[in-house]
């Protein structure tokens, strides 16, 4: 039987940029991918300039932030 553990996509520590969620692993702020887009630019531009973060570990999150607007009531 194959037991498969999911490493954590997000962290928060007071001592990581004064308690910022960031990409597990990363000092990279997760806001910083969602301004990166918002600002126009692409996902490329992103993974180059924070080497640090894995395309998986982005495109992951922004997977699980759409099903959670999906399932919003807004």
């Amino acid at each position: 039987m194959k037991t498969e553990v999911e490493a954590p996509l997000i962290s928060r520590s007071a001592d990581i940029m004064s308690g910022a969620p960031v990409f597990a692993g990363t000092r990279v702020p997760v806001q910083t991918l969602i301004d990166y887009l918002a600002g126009g630019h692409p996902l490329e531009e992103f993974l180059d300039d924070f080497p640090s973060v894995g395309r998986e570990q982005a495109v992951e999150l922004l997977r699980r932030v759409g099903e959670m607007l999906a399932d919003a009531r807004l």
